[in-house]
């Protein structure tokens, strides 16, 4: 058989001292956990920002520390953080990291370095954009899409330096996911260990693999719509800037296109989409399987599926610009190409259902989210059936109708993901077991709770109340039952906001106190779950590598010894 770059025996980067161990590490796993822990850390700062805006829309006026200009700075940046900084550097920077060596076999990412300055340029846009925070006029109030020309013109909150630090931490972070994104391609492609060919794989790795090709070439257009933004209002250029008349004055910018930013945006923003759900959708096939000891249904299915999302997702931004004034045609051809990608999206939700169908189903708390994530993500989508058609969105667009229909699909479930791959990860990961009782408690606060504050959204928005609004007043159309809504939902994303205290309580104190965990708690046969070390050590798998023999998904095997078969038990012929 022939050799691979998993098979190199040449002694890897040892640290020499707690710093190069634990800061300066080249580690793919305490990298992950690095990544992990920074973007939980921005993330509660979004999630923090979420709460002062509900305080005001539930309670207008109740607040008066809560002004115009903060209520659509918290909005922009709360935005922000959630799609960019806390979602696609947790499932790509963070599982990616710590999944792709120990899934594939292999000791570490190819290029450790390159790994560790991926981090650390990740911490830097993160600092770059918390400056926002303290420059003057703060962070920038444009909208976390940071359309053209408001975003750099006079009036809108930080737009003299909130919205650089804005740009320069965007063209910051798209460098570090270059730097990752490569790593994690040319692993899957060039470190996998023998036996594990590409349909051995498990789908976690596939959906991390394929959204880092998205990420490659998605994200270009995000960084230099960033640059040349930075250009338009630090050096006078006109590439997005058109002549327009601010205060009684003509401005001296003329011929900028404010539509091509949002091509631009919109090339990155709905792959964004896809880069985030695409992981999610591994990692909750790998929670499913596991938990329902069931072979996943149809994987080579589920894998072209990964594969047919990844590339129509680049087909389909334009659905987002509906409202921006497009050809006829146009919309056709993205209102098509939009209901055309739920094809193969509908494909992965049977398949998960059917994985379920008949099988030894487990509710431990990483399945619990698991079957949550199916249920959030149906309805989420179900909504984007309406979005996606021109005549409908058209009026729908500005309403809380989209903020309800993007929570759904892109807030609440990749984080419900997120939360059963941390619970499903963690015994590996720390060698500790968590609470039970805290982790169902968390689950059913958290689950019940998204549902009281985002299915009354989509009521607001078919009565037409608009999106971004400070306040909404005595406005004749709006009805008392709005602002009631207002209030319920409020009052539910605090409460959702607080059992979020339960889940760090659990794993910290679990992290101290907890059990030791079992090599294997789940009875998994992925090759993550098979090494010599709980937690895995430096180099992963001592002096010997795994041999892979099986798919990851042999579980309930008729006339097998156990319920499941891990990936590295020869195969048994069977005699005549």
């Amino acid at each position: 058989m022939a050799t691979t770059l998993a098979d190199d025996l040449r002694p890897l980067h040892h640290p020499h001292s707690w710093v190069t161990k634990y800061v300066w590490s080249q580690d793919h796993k305490v990298i992950a956990i690095q990544y992990s822990c920074t973007a939980i850390g921005i993330g509660l700062v979004a999630l923090v920002l979420s709460a002062l805006m509900r305080l005001q829309l539930g309670f207008p006026g109740a607040f008066p520390a809560i002004q115009p200009d903060n209520y659509l700075q918290f909005v922009s940046m709360h935005g922000m953080i959630m799609v960019v900084y806390l979602l696609t550097a947790l499932l790509l920077g963070g599982f990616g990291n710590y999944l792709i060596p120990l899934m594939i076999g292999a000791r570490d990412m190819v290029f450790p370095f390159v790994n560790m300055l991926s981090f650390w340029f990740y911490l830097l846009s993160v600092i770059v954009l918390v400056a926002g925070f303290f420059v003057p006029g703060g962070p920038t109030g444009a909208g976390w899409t940071l359309y053209p020309p408001q975003a750099i013109s006079e009036g809108t909150p930080g737009h003299q330096w909130g919205i650089v630090t804005m740009l320069v931490s965007l063209a910051i972070f798209v460098a570090a996911f270059t730097m990752g994104g490569l790593n994690y391609v040319t692993t899957v492609l060039q470190a996998r260990t023998r036996g594990m060919t590409l349909m051995r794989m498990p789908l976690s790795v596939w959906g991390i693999f394929t959204a880092s090709v998205m990420g490659l070439l998605a994200f270009p257009a995000l960084f230099v719509a960033a640059i040349m933004m930075l250009f338009d209002h630090l050096a006078g250029t006109s590439f997005f800037m058109p002549t327009m008349q601010s205060m009684g004055a003509i401005t001296p910018t003329q011929g900028g296109s404010p539509l091509l930013f949002q091509h631009l945006f919109w090339f990155f923003g709905h792959p964004e989409v896809y880069i985030v759900a695409l992981p999610a959708f591994g990692i909750v096939s790998d929670l499913i399987s596991v938990h329902a000891r069931r072979n996943i249904f149809g994987y080579r299915m589920m894998v072209w599926a990964i594969v047919i999302i990844g590339a129509l997702s680049f087909l389909v931004w334009a659905h987002h610009m509906y409202v921006s004034g497009m050809n006829p045609y146009f919309g056709f051809f993205f209102a098509t190409s939009t209901l055309i990608i739920a094809i193969p999206t509908a494909i992965k939700v049977y398949n998960w259902l059917l994985t379920l169908w008949r099988g030894d189903i487990h509710l431990r708390v990483p399945m619990l989210f698991a079957i949550a994530f199916i249920f959030t993500f149906i309805h989420g989508g179900l909504s984007g059936l309406f979005l996606g058609n021109v005549s409908v969105d058209v009026p729908l667009s500005d309403t809380f109708f989209v903020v309800a229909h993007f929570h759904m699909v892109m807030g609440v479930s990749p984080v419900l993901v997120i939360f059963g791959a941390i619970y499903h990860w963690y015994p590996k990961i720390f060698g500790r077991m968590w609470n039970e009782t805290l982790g169902k408690l968390h689950f059913w606060i958290t689950f019940l709770g998204v549902y009281a504050i985002f299915l009354p959204m989509h009521y607001l928005g078919i009565l037409g109340v608009p999106r971004r609004y400070y306040a909404l007043g005595e406005t004749a159309f709006i009805p008392q039952s709005v602002h009631l809504a207002n209030a319920w939902i409020s009052i539910a994303a605090l409460v959702v906001f607080c059992a979020q205290g339960l889940f760090f309580f659990n794993m910290i104190w679990s992290l101290f106190r907890g059990p030791r965990a079992d090599p294997n708690p789940w009875g998994a046969a992925s090759l993550e779950w098979l090494t010599p070390d709980t937690p895995p050590a430096h180099g992963n798998w001592g002096p010997h590598l795994p041999v892979v023999y099986r798919w990851a998904y042999d579980y309930s095997v008729p006339g097998a010894a156990r319920d499941f078969i891990p990936q590295t038990e020869p195969q048994v012929e069977q005699r005549a």
